[in-house]
């Protein structure tokens, strides 16, 4: 039996995200007149079967899957949640499923506005990426609509369906990394309770301190995000007065803040001082120092949420409660021994 053609395989070809390719078939806004034409005759000559109308009709459903994503994730610099999405349209065209992405405002989350795509009745399912004010997210799971999956976060003594990453054992290894490399005095960046991931790093970080038998440092805990204007609103990075010789963030993209304060000071890195990240997502296209960090198998979570939401939908037994998939640790060029 002759494989089957996917969207990954068209947009391969023609050299498009498959969010473009998807668009392109389902004649959607966003791609140009002759890009549409051109995937088309890929898609054609490839020999991808598109499901059709009649095909939907019987089976039941949109044949979509709704992706919401709070806007404060989404700024211009932060890729981690581009990329998780990218992987879900993916994993869901694998399955026959078309994605709708929605972003969700301040003011929607705040005033517990329910998703337009969900009013109107264009998805089967939606997938939650990133942690929402916890009144919110409790709307959305108690809506009597559709089934939703939760991604990157998680709220203790509920019973959400949601799949995290690792955090807190990630940050374990690349704190533990930094004390094997000979580092004691290590501060951490990231904002404690600013997200359940956040926090399970701070965890992470302070675990391996302890086994080590190193003293915690208060001052040495440095807030990358204002808890004041919401868990997604971050700040400019302060110094300590009294400088570690590393620094373990809760993000590559507060390693990347960081580092770029940290050259500003007239500190070189890895020389002066070392630096790990989280996440791994290919920040080494824009940064001078590629970041140690900890790979969140992005593709991985993707797939997860993708096939608990179509068995939710479909109504089939499927991994309830919180999936934790773990990363490995990637050692690149911003640490450097003792």
């Amino acid at each position: 039996m002759s494989k089957t053609v996917t969207l990954s395989d068209i947009a391969k070809k023609v050299g498009v995200s498959t969010v473009t390719v998807s668009k392109a078939l389902s004649d959607k806004t966003g791609v140009s007149e002759d890009m549409r034409k051109k995937i088309k005759g890929v898609a054609f000559e490839i020999g991808y079967q598109m499901a059709s109308p009649v095909k939907k009709k019987l089976a039941g459903g949109t044949g979509n899957l709704g992706i919401l994503i709070p806007a404060g994730f989404l700024d211009t610099v932060n890729s981690f949640y581009w990329n998780i999405y990218q992987f879900v349209v993916t994993s869901a065209s694998k399955r026959g499923y078309y994605c709708i992405l929605e972003i969700v405002s301040q003011e929607e989350e705040m005033g517990l506005s329910m998703p337009k795509m969900i009013l109107d009745g264009k998805v089967d399912g939606a997938i939650l990426i990133g942690q929402t004010d916890k009144a919110y997210s409790d709307f959305l799971w108690n809506n009597q609509v559709v089934p939703v999956i939760y991604m990157d976060f998680y709220e203790a003594n509920e019973e959400y369906d949601t799949v995290i990453s690792d955090g807190f054992y990630g940050m374990y290894l690349l704190t533990d990394y930094l004390i094997k490399n000979g580092h004691e005095r290590i501060a951490f960046v990231g904002t404690p309770l600013s997200t359940s991931s956040i926090t399970d790093r701070y965890f992470g970080y302070m675990k391996a301190l302890l086994e080590h038998h190193i003293a915690f440092r208060q001052d040495w805990v440095i807030h990358d995000r204002n808890l004041s204007e919401g868990h997604k609103a971050f700040l400019r990075i302060s110094l300590p007065e009294e400088m570690p010789t590393a620094f373990a963030c809760s993000s590559d993209y507060t390693a990347d803040v960081l580092m770029n304060g940290l050259e500003e000071a007239g500190y070189r890195i890895p020389e002066d001082i070392s630096v790990v990240g989280f996440d791994n997502c290919e920040w080494d296209k824009v940064v001078k120092v590629p970041i140690t960090t900890y790979d969140v198998k992005k593709d991985r979570l993707a797939e997860l949420a993708v096939k608990n939401l179509v068995r939710k939908i479909r109504k089939e037994p499927f991994d309830r409660g919180i999936q934790i998939v773990a990363g490995r640790l990637v050692k690149k060029k911003s640490v450097a021994g003792r």
